[in-house]
């Protein structure tokens, strides 16, 4: 027995459904029972509570942005969807950072949906059309506070060097505090991962958004 055979139909079996990206497209009815728990985990969970957030599906209730691929190895995906509901949502970082840490490793990773959900986002967080652009741009910004540009600072050593020197450890610590501290690291690995996710699965823009870059 294969291991779809075992926890649930194989993903090939939805060929006949319409593709989007490199990956099939089903709607809620089209899906078995695991991966319609999963589903309606991310529909129905804090984000579909959030007023910022973009939504999770189309008008014809298929997943869009990185959920899609969530649903074809639904176990892990399960995984997947929850964490980075902790990591929206139950994190020691504050909203802005939060979102300057996704904005700035969004460009870093050059990844487009990523940057059209959190530039939303970081808007309604306040940060403005300037420190957007500042982020967008990799440009320094005089309104962001101390713990703000340690944030970014943090996030570009953690992308290109996979560690922390002892200076930005201890900075991050004294800024942050150990708490935080882990919650963007593990910001950092998580949003790498639906990056990457995005990339492979070739997931479109919605119709009618704009490159960033």
């Amino acid at each position: 027995m294969s291991r779809d055979d075992a926890t649930g139909a194989s993903w090939a079996s939805l060929a006949k459904l319409p593709s989007h990206g490199r990956l099939t497209w089903p709607g809620p009815r089209d899906l078995d029972a695991q991966r319609l728990e999963l589903y309606r985990a991310i529909v129905e969970g804090p984000r579909a509570t959030n007023a910022a957030s973009l939504s999770s599906t189309d008008a014809e209730g298929r997943l869009v942005g990185p959920f899609n691929a969530m649903l074809v190895s639904a176990g892990v995906g399960t995984a997947t969807q929850a964490l980075g509901a902790a990591v929206r949502f139950a994190s020691h970082l504050s909203d802005r950072q939060r979102e300057i840490a996704v904005l700035e490793l969004a460009v870093l990773e050059r990844c487009e949906f990523e940057w059209h959900a959190h530039e939303r986002l970081g808007n309604h967080y306040g940060l403005d059309t300037h420190e957007i652009e500042a982020l967008r741009s990799s440009a320094e910004c005089a309104s962001f506070s101390a713990e703000e540009d340690l944030v970014r600072r943090l996030v570009r050593e953690l992308h290109g060097h996979r560690d922390l020197d002892d200076g930005n450890f201890a900075a991050a610590v004294d800024g942050m505090g150990f708490e935080a501290l882990a919650d963007l690291v593990v910001l950092v690995g998580y949003y790498e991962l639906i990056a990457l996710s995005l990339k492979v699965w070739r997931t479109p823009l919605p119709e009618g958004v704009g490159k960033p870059w």
